[in-house]
């Protein structure tokens, strides 16, 4: 009977081992959207391919620790108006930008989309928020434009805040569903899925630290990280938009981020999950309501012309 006890044990062990390391591989190998995952369901494959009004663009890469990734430069309609980065969230890519252009076509000299590692078509893995702030200041300090602003959505949305916060050439940011640290939407993506997470999440968190030389709790209560505490150091003007229902990344995450900025914004669209925004007609009308209502007015003081 010892034995067997002995036997069982070990065996959990293992199983316990197995579900970290998936875990942790699960996080940062996200399912990539690419040109054929957009085709499959109907969907514009680049820029020159969306519905009524195709859109001039060239494609260049970005190289950034070591590694090239690709971007889309599109025309925007305002000769005098700022480059805007479009900075996708977890799981998603710069093909998912494509369904976000209404808002900042009219408004922009540019609108650049870009692919995160691991995402979309650009090699390596995703890095959870923390290498990918280097690589949007490596694409801002590309960028040849006096004014930027940068939107970003779940991942791409603290990376925007994050990278804002070190460039003066950002005159605005817009983060839609932000949250403030990395423990987070790692919980939510796996509860949505119902993946099993409490005995395993945790530790594969310290595995990722530990793979990629930080301090084991970084994914916790750490300064390094924590989008609130970049939103509080913020010299532009932040909008957070954030679905009251969300269950990745909580209402208040959002909100917290919103109070630390210096000039920031909170609009709460009532009911509204994670996921789907700009797939819904309702959300998707209020999203670019808001955002070109906050683009106006930044765009219209003085010192943004």
């Amino acid at each position: 009977m010892t034995g067997f006890i002995a036997l069982l044990a070990i065996g959990l062990a293992i199983l316990w081992l197995l579900g970290v390391i998936t875990t942790a591989w699960r996080l940062t190998h996200p399912n990539r959207r690419t040109y054929a995952f957009m085709l499959r369901r109907g969907l514009p494959g680049d820029p020159s391919e969306l519905p009524g009004e195709p859109r001039a663009f060239t494609q260049w890469t970005l190289t950034s620790r070591g590694r090239e990734l690709p971007v889309w430069d599109i025309v925007g309609d305002a000769a005098d108006g700022p480059v805007i980065i479009l900075t996708h969230g977890w799981g998603n890519s710069r093909y998912d930008a494509l369904l976000r252009l209404a808002p900042f076509l009219p408004r922009a000299s540019r609108v650049v989309a870009w692919d995160q590692p691991g995402h979309g078509d650009a090699p390596g893995t995703c890095d959870l928020g923390v290498g990918e702030t280097q690589d949007l200041a490596a694409l801002i300090e590309r960028i040849d434009a006096e004014r930027i602003v940068l939107f970003g959505w779940s991942l791409g949305a603290g990376v925007s805040i994050a990278a804002a916060s070190k460039s003066e050439r950002v005159i605005a940011v817009l983060a839609q569903a932000p949250y403030r640290l990395a423990y987070t939407p790692a919980k939510g993506v796996l509860s949505e899925a119902a993946m099993p997470w409490r005995a395993t999440l945790w530790p594969a968190m310290m595995l990722i630290g530990l793979v990629r030389g930080r301090k084991l709790t970084w994914a916790g209560q750490w300064p390094g990280f924590d989008r609130a505490a970049y939103a509080a150091k913020l010299a532009a003007p932040l909008l957070v938009i954030h679905g009251e229902q969300d269950r990745v990344c909580p209402l208040e995450d959002g909100r917290s981020i919103a109070e630390a900025a210096p000039d920031g914004r909170l609009v709460v669209l009532p009911g509204a999950p994670h996921n789907g925004l700009w797939a819904n007609p309702e959300t998707k009308a209020a999203l670019e309501r808001e955002i070109g209502a906050f683009l106006d007015g930044v765009l219209s003081e003085p010192s943004a012309t």
